[in-house]
């Protein structure tokens, strides 16, 4: 019995690469097809990656051991998405946000194209700062309001903030969980961030909204009555708690801050988010708060990183990226173009961290082969493909399913093809300005 098992152990060995390259394949199926819970997936896979022996289970003694399964969880990013959840949400009790989404409205005197234009950029330059599911869930009650108030379908304003809350959430390294993991891999500050994709982001922004306003331009009309309702929208009550508002907006302020000077303080980003959630814990219930933290997404992430971990440690990373090197015969602009072309489509078709999280250590070993100036920019390649390309289906990214739930509980359905015909279009040109601009930044 003991050789037996010593046989089967010897078979994994030798076949580490095949079995945890089977188990992500499995895991993206399942979590594809959506039968199952993809947290479930994702732990169900970790517990079989450290089963089979591809992690080891055991820390180590005297040395730690490399190939343990906890040094393949990014805990940096763990506690960022935890530590902003919890700031995010202290601050959403207060009604800040909804207060600033209604004072823009007022201030576009209730014209329909000035009020599509403020509440899709107020949407993606709050997504830039909180995650992208908080933002739309702000949003959304305001967007019911005001269509209704326009006696129009709040459909095209759904589309509208689903597209620029994933375009903002590109530009920084809070805004969507891929970057997060991106920033972690690649040691990119906040600002290195807001530096190489704010531009860019921007464009994509005006163009994709220009673009999105022209096709449902026949909608955005109102007579004068309508646009005097929604230019006195009451917001003397919105600020449902001023203390709570003053105490959480400065905390999430000096977090911000904390982000932005990580170059001249070396304060990791986490570091600055956990400090911000455990001051405003104080004032609050921890249990009260911590049960609205998005358990689901962050043991996804967990179960996640070990599945990644047993490719990484049997070698299978290491062969990927070498392979990715031979079919573009090393060529910078090629890989480049590869990477940010299939990032956009598959993470239009997949959830977009599972994929970011293969392809970050993949384009890690690649800096390795290659050097770091190599893979510089297939980083941000990833970045942009992987969160633009959320766009493109209704599945696409986690706000896209939020807005849909919330819409056909709402009596407005939003069918997978009639997003699909918009989606692919505003994900194509996005791409297009994507590979113009970084063979202009980083390839030419």
């Amino acid at each position: 019995m003991l050789n037996f098992m010593v046989g089967i152990q010897n078979f994994i060995h030798s076949h580490a690469v095949m079995f945890s390259a089977g188990i992500l394949i499995f895991a993206y199926i399942f979590i594809a097809l959506e039968k199952i819970p993809k947290v479930t997936i994702a732990l169900l896979g970790a517990g079989i990656t450290i089963l089979l022996g591809l992690v080891s289970q055991v820390k180590g003694h005297d040395v730690i051991n490399p190939d343990y399964f906890i040094n393949f969880v990014d805990f940096n990013v763990i506690f960022l998405l935890v530590s902003m959840m919890i700031i995010v949400h202290i601050t959403s009790r207060s009604g800040i946000f909804t207060w600033i989404a209604n004072e823009l409205l007022k201030l576009t005197k209730g014209h329909p194209i000035k009020v599509f234009f403020a509440m899709t950029a107020f949407t993606a330059f709050t997504s830039a700062f909180l995650d992208n599911v908080t933002t739309v869930i702000l949003m959304l009650p305001v967007i019911f309001v005001v269509a209704k108030k326009f006696e129009m379908t709040p459909v095209p304003l759904l589309l509208a903030t689903i597209m620029s809350s994933n375009i903002g959430g590109t530009a920084t390294l809070i805004g969507d969980p891929p970057n997060i993991i991106i920033g972690s891999r690649a040691g990119f500050s906040f600002l290195d961030f807001l530096n190489e994709l704010t531009p860019i982001v921007t464009v994509i922004y005006f163009v994709c909204m220009g673009i999105l306003l022209f096709l449902f331009r026949k909608t955005f009309v109102a007579t004068p009555e309508k646009m005097a309702e929604v230019a006195n929208i009451d917001n003397s009550k919105t600020i449902t708690d001023k203390t709570l508002m003053i105490r959480s907006m400065t905390v999430l302020g000096l977090v911000i801050l904390g982000f932005i000077t990580h170059d001249i303080t070396h304060i990791e980003t986490y570091i600055c988010a956990m400090l911000g959630a455990s001051f405003l814990l104080i004032f609050e219930t921890p249990d009260e708060i911590l049960k609205d933290v998005e358990w689901n997404t962050i043991f996804f992430f967990i179960g996640l990183f070990i599945i990644i971990g047993g490719l990484e440690a049997s070698g299978g990373i290491k062969l990927m990226a070498q392979w990715l090197i031979d079919i573009t015969n090393g060529n910078e602009s090629l890989t480049a173009m590869v990477i940010l072309w299939g990032s956009g489509i598959l993470s239009g078709i997949i959830d977009n961290i599972p994929y970011t999280a293969t392809m970050a250590p993949l384009i890690q070993q690649i800096s390795v082969i290659e050097g770091t100036q190599a893979a510089f920019p297939l980083w941000w390649c990833l970045s942009l493909g992987a969160c633009l390309g959320g766009n493109m289906t209704i599945i696409g990214a986690a706000a896209n399913v939020i807005v849909s739930e919330t819409a056909i509980s709402k009596g407005h359905k939003i069918p997978f093809m009639y997003y699909l015909k918009y989606g692919v279009l505003i994900t194509f040109v996005s791409l297009i300005l994507c590979s113009i601009y970084v063979w202009l930044r980083f390839l030419r």
